[in-house]
């Protein structure tokens, strides 16, 4: 595997034009996932998709789904969207009564499980069930809203998190979200991030794929610092 593989950048249709969405998923082809964010208007105060609409999304989109579940009775709901067929499903630690439990089942229809950790939830009791998850997503904005700046407070949860994982020779990815752009993505890659959630920065440039490989660019270099 290559360096520029070991990178993904998932582009947040949170920032993308809701009406022009098939349209929209054709403009990011050389991203590695499309990160789509279902929110319910009770565990975070905004409501995005449903079940339906991730159906359709997946049956359009050019490349997998990354789905960011903040929802509330994820335990319950979770399960729904690894059966439409997501790639990757991740929900909150502070919504998931057992985290570990819900990851096994996501793991087990087929799909990534991942696990979120908002800006006040410490990272360190997942370290002794790293290998139950397939990516950990530290938050770098209080969820619920695009458009937030990037909290680089968060950066050394993420590397706690990274030399943790390093130590285990755990294969998890370490996700970020929030406030990723040009100017932001070389700090939390240099904290141990390789999977990257970037909303305008990528949907507000005016070619999106050149807007993916720049970003791709700017973190690779920051790992190989």
């Amino acid at each position: 595997m290559s360096d520029a593989d070991a990178l993904r950048i998932n582009p947040s249709i949170l920032a993308a034009d809701f009406v022009n969405m098939q349209a929209e998923l054709g403009r990011i082809r050389s991203a590695d996932f499309v990160h789509v964010d279902v929110m319910d208007n009770h565990f975070v105060p905004n409501l995005t998709f449903g079940p339906q609409m991730v159906e359709r999304i997946h049956a359009t989109s050019p490349i997998p789904l990354d789905v960011h579940l903040m929802i509330s009775d994820v335990d319950r709901w979770g399960p729904g969207y690894a059966e439409l067929g997501a790639a990757s499903v991740t929900f909150h630690l502070e919504a998931a009564t057992d985290p570990v439990a819900l990851a096994r089942r996501l793991r087990s229809i087929g799909s990534r499980a991942g696990v979120a950790v908002k800006p006040a939830t410490p990272v360190e009791g997942l370290f002794d069930v790293l290998d139950e998850f397939d990516q950990i997503l530290v938050m770098t904005v209080e969820p619920g809203f695009g458009g937030q700046s990037f909290m680089a407070d968060q950066m050394p949860k993420l590397r706690r998190l990274a030399d943790e994982a390093r130590r285990r020779g755990s294969s998890v990815w370490l996700q970020v979200d929030g406030g990723i752009s040009e100017s932001t993505i070389a700090q939390a890659a240099e904290a141990g991030a390789d999977t990257f959630v970037a909303g305008s920065a990528v949907f507000g440039a005016d070619d999106p794929d050149a807007a993916i490989a720049s970003l791709r660019d700017r973190a690779l270099r920051a790992h190989r610092h």
